[in-house]
């Protein structure tokens, strides 16, 4: 850093006195302004954003149109709640949903708060479609800490000391070629794994009784970890022959993160319902629901939504945000970032063989740390060592995986490429460091 940092120093100790220990920190850095891929902390310390407010702003921060669109809105009116007055905020951005997110003939649209609420939404509307009870997911899953989708996710720690949880929820083993291939090719593995997948309607729930299963394309805090595309197409199959319900948790891989306004649109492979949030909204708190319409009008009257849903503010913030990322095509920007990145990443591992992996889609790119080239071996002392040092040295990044021992990039598409040059420069620095090649 260029300047004292006395003031963060203060902020983050007033933060540990009065905000619950519960809360993460996941980043030490502060902010007092924000504009595109940078933060100015509150000691005036330039930082670069590689966690883009873990996947919020990939539109960047404080995009004007986004600004101004807030800034009218809450002019006219703030809340007069969906249920009891109707506002045309709310319908526009349904009608915009369903024209880029089309889910067969005809799709219906929801909208909430956040990318959880979505969640427990999609699954209510999916039982309620059914008239079926049970619910699969997968391991290394992440949907959020809300009690259903508590339940769906994975990882432990998001959810120790906090049960009992929802019934009727049963996982399968995420199809992660990385670190279960064996010596399988990846035909191999895919066809073994549709195998445990229809098993499962012999050894771990009535396939009659499951209303939905759900998943991340491309798991966000499990590692960006994409699903292979046939493995994706044959539960797409699985789920038709059952009467199963599709539902595609999109709150971190949508909206031009992969180049596609959702990852499922790179697979070519459509759910029945899918979930969004985060960088819709450039920051703001509003989600939805998007799926075929005779899917959606399965839920009675009353039985999804809530106070705030669809805040009219935060519906003007969603509109204005898919508008400039049409205007500025950041679907064409996620896969020009995401390329440099990749290839940068690349060249460091040719350097550095201890690293395990790199992968991703588009701009939702990761980089895994494990010992002697072993999947089974996560490094996560490395991987803290590195994420500390980009941030001593300027460089906001996250940690993913349930080791914690994976980078993620979650940078602002709108990033300059001086901006990204300089960013991913200090990471290569600290990953030298780390396995002192430098």
């Amino acid at each position: 850093m260029t300047k004292e940092n006395t003031k963060s120093l203060e902020l983050l100790e007033r933060r540990k006195n009065i905000v619950a220990n519960g809360v993460g920190v996941f980043n030490t850095a502060t902010v007092m302004d924000a504009k595109g891929a940078m933060i100015i902390d509150a000691d005036g310390n330039e930082l670069i954003d590689f966690a883009g407010g873990i996947g919020v702003v990939n539109a960047g921060h404080c995009p004007e149109p986004v600004v101004a669109a807030i800034r009218e809105q809450a002019g006219k009116y703030l809340h007069t709640s969906f249920n009891v007055v109707t506002y045309e905020p709310y319908i526009e951005l349904c009608e915009e949903l369903a024209e880029i997110l089309p889910h067969g003939e005809k799709t219906k649209v929801m909208l909430v708060s956040t990318g959880a609420e979505a969640v427990e939404n999609a699954i209510k509307i999916a039982r309620q479609a059914t008239k079926r009870p049970a619910v699969l997911c997968y391991t290394g899953a992440y949907h959020g800490r809300t009690m259903m989708a508590m339940t769906l996710t994975s990882k432990i720690g998001y959810k120790s000391g906090c049960g009992p949880f929802a019934p009727e929820v049963y996982r399968l083993p995420f199809p992660d070629f990385y670190h279960y291939r064996g010596l399988k090719s990846m035909a191999a593995f895919v066809k073994d794994e549709l195998k445990r997948l229809h098993e499962s309607a012999l050894n771990l729930v009535d396939v009659k009784n499951v209303a939905a299963i759900i998943l991340e394309p491309i798991q966000g805090e499990g590692g960006f970890t994409p699903i292979p595309k046939k493995y994706l197409l044959g539960l797409r199959a699985f789920c038709d022959e059952h009467g199963i319900m599709l539902i595609m948790d999109e709150v971190q891989s949508g909206f031009c993160r992969t180049g596609h306004w959702a990852s499922w649109q790179h697979y070519g492979v459509q759910p029945d319902i899918s979930t969004y949030a985060k960088s819709m909204g450039s920051g703001l708190p509003i989600a939805a629901v998007v799926g075929r319409a005779e899917v959606m009008d399965a839920a009675a009257s009353g039985t999804i939504g809530g106070t705030y849903i669809g805040s009219p503010v935060c519906c003007a913030a969603a509109l204005a945000t898919i508008k400039y990322m049409k205007a500025i095509d950041l679907n064409q920007k996620a896969k020009k970032v995401g390329s440099t990145i990749l290839g940068r990443l690349k060249k460091i591992k040719k350097v550095c063989p201890e690293i395990g992996d790199v992968r991703g889609i588009g701009a939702m790119i990761a980089v895994e740390f494990v010992k002697d080239n072993d999947p089974s071996q996560p490094d996560t002392e490395t991987c803290s060592k590195i994420v500390d040092g980009c941030s001593d040295n300027g460089l906001i990044m996250l940690n993913a995986g349930i080791h914690k021992n994976i980078i993620r990039i979650l940078c602002p598409l709108v990033i300059t490429p001086q901006q990204l040059d300089k960013g991913l420069t200090i990471l290569e620095n600290e990953i030298m460091k780390a396995y002192n090649k430098s």
